[in-house]
């Protein structure tokens, strides 16, 4: 049978009423065994697919969240969004992912297409942090967990990585191996300001020892590898002898230049610290020093939030959670891990 089948064509094919066929996708203990099997055979016959997003609008419910990462050709988002995968499954539901790439308007086009397709709730990773859209699908009353922002208070929940204790420990590890003229590298600055102000944290405590940014349009290899060309061509006391990349892809591109140029050794001359622990970062040319977001910790917690949210409306109580990170010590540094800054972990 060709075209879309509705309940009404499988109740016509199978003699019995539409209230039947619908008790069957629904109810169907209400439905006696030979009426259940022939009606399930007659779907199967046509073809029949149910048309869940109708039943949502009809039943005021559903199982579905939709997810919006900045990029998922980034590993890190790759894997978060896989481990969120898992955990909403578990807890029978599914993930809807959408990708913004970085651009707002992108981001405003996947929150209105996931408002319109009823999800239950939506886990995004903001590119401004709390937007004028994502304040008006508050306001409608969905469910909504901003990821990697910290707020202190807001109608939304929010958890990320504690950036600055991730940034204090980055550094003061590079500080710890010997390391006096440290770079930060990353931009654009508000999506790593957390990061930035640990490390300013940690130079601080060291006498003689600098710290300075340089920026970057976005966060890939590519961009890792412009900031190492330009590294490479700077004498030894002009170039940085310490390296803190705002993620693995960046200090990766970076190690990449550095290692091609003559004369320079990683992490003899340059030692580099990244941050996210990517698979790639261990399998590195020299493995990667690197500061672990937990992803399926964050993924566990972003999934029981927003469900949390979806089960008790108005009597859930927002949470606005940090995890502590962990500084993965390897060849990149040739170092010790850092002590671990006296910082809360978690606020409510």
């Amino acid at each position: 049978m060709a075209g879309r089948v509705g309940i009404r064509e499988v109740a016509a094919r199978a003699n019995v009423s539409v209230g039947t066929v619908s008790h069957v996708l629904n109810r169907p203990e209400l439905v006696s065994s030979a009426t259940l099997e022939r009606v399930l055979a007659t779907m199967d016959e046509l073809g029949f697919v149910r048309n869940d997003l109708a039943r949502q609008l009809k039943m005021g419910g559903g199982t579905t969240l939709g997810m919006i990462v900045l990029n998922v050709a980034n590993p890190f988002f790759a894997d978060l969004a896989h481990a969120c995968e898992s955990a909403a499954e578990a807890n029978g539901h599914t993930i809807i992912l959408g990708s913004s790439d970085q651009l707002g308007r992108r981001e405003d086009r996947y929150i209105e297409l996931f408002e319109e397709q009823r999800v239950s709730g939506m886990i995004i990773a903001p590119l401004a942090g709390e937007t004028a859209r994502i304040q008006h699908v508050i306001r409608r009353g969905m469910p909504v967990v901003l990821f990697d922002i910290h707020a202190v208070d807001g109608d939304f929940c929010s958890l990320a990585l504690d950036g600055d204790a991730g940034g204090y420990l980055a550094v003061r590890h590079l500080l710890d191996t010997g390391r006096r003229r440290i770079a930060f590298v990353g931009g654009p600055l508000h999506q790593v300001e957390d990061r930035w102000n640990g490390a300013l944290r940690a130079t601080a405590e060291v006498k003689g020892a600098t710290l300075t940014h340089i920026d970057t349009e976005d966060q890939t290899i590519a961009d890792g590898r412009a900031v190492g060309d330009v590294l490479a061509t700077k004498g030894p006391r002009s170039r940085p002898d310490g390296v803190f990349a705002a993620n693995d892809l960046l200090a990766l591109g970076l190690m990449q230049s550095l290692l091609i140029a003559d004369g320079i050794e990683v992490p003899r001359d340059v030692a580099i610290v990244g941050y996210d622990d990517i698979a790639y970062a261990a399998s590195a040319a020299v493995p990667l020093t690197t500061v672990r977001q937990p992803k399926e910790a964050l993924a566990a917690e972003a999934v029981r939030l927003v469900l949390d949210h979806v089960a008790n409306g108005g009597g859930h109580v927002h949470e606005h959670s940090l995890l502590p990170p962990e500084l993965i010590v390897r060849a990149s540094t040739g170092g010790r891990p850092a002590r671990s800054p006296r910082r809360g972990a978690r606020a409510r």
